[in-house]
C-alpha cells in the first residue's frame, strides 16, 4: 500500500545520483520547490550541465558512495544502472532516508506523484501498485483541466488570518471567454462583489454559500457608490474572506479597478488583478469588425462617451487613420456626431453601434456620421453598446474585392 504525503522540500537538501534526462526533468521540479540539490554522477547531460552552472550546484564528478547520503532528507537515484540504483535504494532504507529510484519506483521507498497545481492547491497521482507513468500524467491532466475551468471545489474551509481581493475582467460575457486564472479564483472565492455586465452566468455554478454581492450600475442609475463598494471589498477581506471583483470587460479600463485597488492598498488589503478581454476589442469583434486593419486604420482611441469631448479628442475623431471606439456612448451619441462633423469629419464616415457583444441579443447598427443619431433613435439602440467611428466599421471591409465593387447586388 502506498500512503501520499506532502513533503515539503524548501530549504532541505536532496541527494541526486545520476545526471541523464530522466534526472534532468526531476532536478527542474525539486529546484522550483526550493530544495537545496547535490548532485553525484560521473557526467552531465546537456540540461543539467545548464541547471548546474545556472544555480551553482554542487557536483562530484564520480560514482556515488554510501556515504554521500549523509545529511539528505530525500534521495533521487537515476544512474541508468538498476544493480547501482538498487544499491543507492539499499543503502537509503538502512539509513531510513527515503528514496525515489528512478529504476524501478516499485522498489524505492518514495515515489514522485504527477502533479498539478491552482494556486495554493497541489493534486497529486500515484499508482498503488507497479508503475504506470502514462496513466498517471493522463490522470493527471485530466485533473488539471477540471481545475482550470474552475469546476472543483477549491474553497478554503477553514478560516485564514488574512484575506484578499481579486479584481478579475470577466470579458465581454461568455464564460468560455473568461481566462483561466479568473475561473480559478471564482472557484476559491467566499464572496464576489459582481457587476450586471460581463459573465454573470458563472454565478450559478458558485457553492450555495458564496456570498454574492450586486453592484451592478445602469446609466442614470448607481444604487451602490464607489465608495461603498471599496468598503465592501476591503470589510470583507479583513475578516478572512477571499474576495472576487467580478467586473465585464477589464477592470482597468472604464471600470474604476484603479480605484479599488489603491482602496485595498491603503487598508493593507493584499489585491492582485487579472485582465480580462476589454469590450473595446471584444466587441467590434463580435460583429467582424477589426479595430486595426492594414492599410485602412494604424492607430486607435477609446473615447468614454459620457464624459466631455476635449479638442485633442475631436481632432482625432476627424482622422481618418484612426478608429475611435466610444464605450457608454448611447446618450451621447448626439454630441459625438456634432463634436466629429465640426472638426472636419465627413458626413460619410462609417459608423457601427454593436449591443449586447457575443450574447444572443447581439445586434449592429451600421450607419455613418451624418445619419447616425436618426438611425439609432429609429433602431431603438439602447445599452450596452460599443460605438465603432471609422472606415473600419464599413460593411465591406473584410469582403472580397469582387463583392465590395458591387457584384454581390447582381
Amino acid at each position: 500500500m502506498t500512503t501520499m504525503l506532502g513533503v515539503a522540500l524548501t530549504g532541505r537538501e536532496v541527494l541526486l545520483v545520476g545526471a541523464g534526462p530522466v534526472a534532468a526533468r526531476r532536478l527542474h521540479r525539486f529546484l522550483e520547490d526550493g530544495a537545496r540539490v547535490r548532485i553525484v554522477a560521473p557526467e552531465l547531460c546537456d540540461d543539467v550541465r545548464d541547471l548546474v552552472e545556472r544555480h551553482d550546484l554542487e557536483w562530484t564528478p564520480r560514482a556515488a558512495l554510501d556515504s554521500d547520503i549523509d545529511g539528505a532528507w530525500l534521495v533521487h537515484t537515476a544512474t541508468g544502472d538498476p544493480r547501482a540504483d538498487a544499491a543507492i535504494a539499499a543503502a537509503c532504507e538502512q539509513r531510513r532516508v527515503f528514496c525515489v529510484n528512478a529504476s524501478d519506483g516499485a522498489h524505492g521507498s518514495a515515489r514522485l506523484a504527477a502533479e498539478t497545481r491552482s494556486g495554493d492547491v497541489v493534486v497529486g497521482v500515484v499508482s498503488d501498485a507497479g508503475v504506470d507513468p502514462r496513466r498517471a500524467g493522463r490522470l493527471r491532466d485530466a485533473v488539471a483541466t477540471l481545475l482550470r475551468e474552475g469546476r472543483l471545489p477549491l474553497r478554503r474551509r477553514r478560516a485564514t488570518v488574512s484575506g484578499r481581493v481579486d479584481l478579475v475582467g470577466g470579458g465581454p460575457g461568455p464564460t468560455d471567454l473568461m481566462t483561466i486564472r479568473g475561473r480559478r479564483l471564482l472557484a476559491e472565492a467566499d464572496v464576489v462583489v459582481a457587476d450586471r455586465l460581463g459573465p454573470t452566468d458563472v454565478l450559478d455554478d458558485l457553492d450555495p454559500d458564496v456570498e454574492v454581492i450586486d453592484v451592478g450600475k445602469r446609466p442614470g442609475h448607481h444604487p451602490v457608490p464607489q465608495d461603498e463598494i471599496n468598503r465592501i471589498l476591503v470589510e470583507h477581506a479583513r475578516a478572512g474572506k477571499r474576495v472576487v471583483r467580478l467586473k465585464g470587460g477589464d477592470p482597468f479600463v472604464y471600470g474604476r479597478g484603479g480605484e479599488e485597488v489603491a482602496a485595498c492598498l491603503a487598508a493593507g488589503i493584499a489585491v492582485d488583478v487579472v485582465p480580462g478581454l476589454t469590450s473595446v476589442v471584444s466587441v467590434p469583434q463580435s460583429a467582424g469588425i477589426p479595430v486595426t486593419h492594414r492599410g485602412v486604420a494604424a492607430g486607435l482611441h477609446v473615447i468614454n462617451g459620457q464624459a466631455e469631448t476635449t479638442a485633442s479628442a475631436a481632432a482625432v475623431l476627424a482622422d481618418p487613420a484612426v478608429t475611435t471606439v466610444v464605450l457608454m456612448g448611447v446618450a451621447g451619441l448626439p454630441r459625438l456626431v456634432e463634436t466629429a462633423l465640426a472638426a472636419g469629419a465627413p458626413n460619410q464616415r462609417p459608423v457601427a453601434i454593436v449591443e449586447n457583444g457575443h450574447t444572443p441579443r447581439q445586434r449592429t447598427t451600421r450607419t455613418t456620421l451624418g445619419s447616425a443619431v436618426a438611425d439609432a433613435a429609429a433602431a431603438g439602440v439602447s445599452n450596452p453598446a460599443v460605438i465603432v467611428i471609422g472606415d473600419v466599421a464599413a460593411a465591406d471591409l473584410l469582403l472580397p474585392e469582387r463583392v465590395r465593387t458591387g457584384d454581390a447586388a447582381r
